[in-house]
């Protein structure tokens, strides 16, 4: 029987371990909290706690910024709410649901940090600590596939003279309540989902807050009257910034939104896999590693519907795992990437945009689905994604008011 190490219990994790199991293979998930949910679970803590950084970047009263609509399984939703723009810890709750309806909890083992993934021979040594016990097991494996997120190690972004600053750093990650600003002038750094969500949440106990950013098609009305735009920031010095128009201002605090970086410190160098200015190489479809295909890596992709995404990614992969599909060869897979790479780079994307899919996330889906032969996601989904990122940039105070609803696998409704 083929063996199967999952790495992370969350959103990912959780699909994988429910296809791997229906295929018949022996599964295995490591979780290093002690409930599923990845970056759902809300943790008080933040920083190091035994010695192991703290993974979750959920903070409180968190609400999605995408409809629940979209945010389900293919063939599992989300279950019956009068709102589409849920609780995190609702999101939870459905991760639970579904764990418990495909009986995925007895195959998970909780508490457990992967320290080691390396090949011998043919199989994958994994090497594993219990978090509690403090003891360390070794595994062996047919496949791996690595689950664990990308909303766990912060990327700072690069701002010149950030040593000179004599006031307080905060990155989103740590983030948990806003009364931490409380009367406070905030600078936040970068202008993505999170930072403009996140602005408006903090102005509320700011007592001013500016936001830095490179952005031109921000709207005019989207936040608080306390809250201002500025272009991105030259230098900063002990008190404050100068921003690229010439200006400056103080402040208490900089708050961080500059997103997060890939990050698998398990993997050793002779993986196959590496990480340059976040873009996550070699990849086939974004998601097995070419130079060992018996590894693949889920839920790269973002600015999706992630969770449709990630079970048909795990769909596409176990074809191939399981002999349906036979993988082209190193060097078909390395050319296929490197077309689909080069039409990115014509098109002025820079390395750090490789896995951002946005509106074209419909042509990512249609490729696995035709190349695997696996059912594709309704294109419902992805309009409906789309419809609601424009929401989000055009109506950034009220576009949780919105609700819609599904009626087939095309169509959408907006209900006020």
């Amino acid at each position: 029987m083929i063996s199967v190490c999952i790495i992370g219990a969350g959103t990912a994790g959780l699909c994988c371990a429910r296809h791997s199991i229906e295929n018949g293979f022996h599964t295995t998930v490591f979780e290093l909290s002690d409930r599923i949910g990845g970056t759902w679970v809300y943790n008080e803590a933040t920083g190091v706690v035994n010695g192991i950084d703290v993974h979750s970047s959920m903070y409180k009263n968190l609400r999605t910024n995408l409809p629940k609509e979209v945010m389900g399984f293919p063939d599992f939703e989300i279950g019956q709410n009068a709102v589409s723009y849920v609780r995190s810890d609702e999101i939870c709750d459905f991760l639970n649901n579904y764990a418990d309806h495909f009986e995925l909890k007895k195959h998970i083992r909780f508490n457990t940090y992967v320290i080691r993934v390396v090949q011998r021979n043919s199989k994958w040594q994994v090497l594993f600590k219990n978090v509690v016990t403090n003891k360390v097991e070794i595994l062996y494996f047919d496949k791996v596939m690595v689950a664990n997120g990308h909303y766990h190690t912060p990327n700072y972004g690069k701002i010149p003279n950030l040593n000179r600053f004599k006031g307080d750093y905060l990155h989103s990650h740590d983030f948990r309540s806003r009364e931490v600003f409380e009367g406070k002038s905030v600078l936040v750094i970068g202008a993505g989902p999170s930072g403009m969500d996140l602005s408006n949440i903090i102005s509320r106990s700011a007592k001013r807050v500016t936001i830095s950013h490179h952005l031109t098609d921000i709207g005019k009305n989207i936040f608080f009257d306390n809250v201002q735009q500025k272009p991105d920031v030259r230098e900063l010095d002990e008190n404050g910034a100068y921003f690229v128009d010439g200006s400056y201002e103080q402040f208490d605090t900089i708050f961080f939104c500059t997103g997060y970086k890939y990050a698998f410190p398990f993997l050793t160098v002779n993986s196959g896999i590496y990480v340059e200015d976040n873009f996550v190489q070699e990849l086939y479809k974004q998601c097995i590693n070419i130079r060992n295909p018996s590894m693949a890596l889920i839920g790269l992709p973002f600015y999706v519907c992630a969770a449709q995404m990630m079970d048909l990614q795990a769909r596409f992969i176990m074809s191939y795992y399981n002999g349906s599909n036979k993988l082209p060869s190193t060097e078909e897979m390395l050319k296929d990437t490197q077309e689909k790479m080069d039409k990115l780079w014509e098109e002025g994307y820079r390395k750090r945009h490789a896995h951002m899919l946005g509106p074209k996330q419909i042509y990512y889906f249609s490729d696995l689905a035709e190349t695997a032969g696996v059912k594709n996601i309704k294109a419902v989904m992805t309009k409906l994604h789309n419809e609601s990122s424009k929401c989000f940039n055009e109506n950034l105070l009220h576009f949780r008011k919105d609700n819609f609803e599904i009626l087939d696998d095309e169509t959408f409704v907006k209900i006020n």
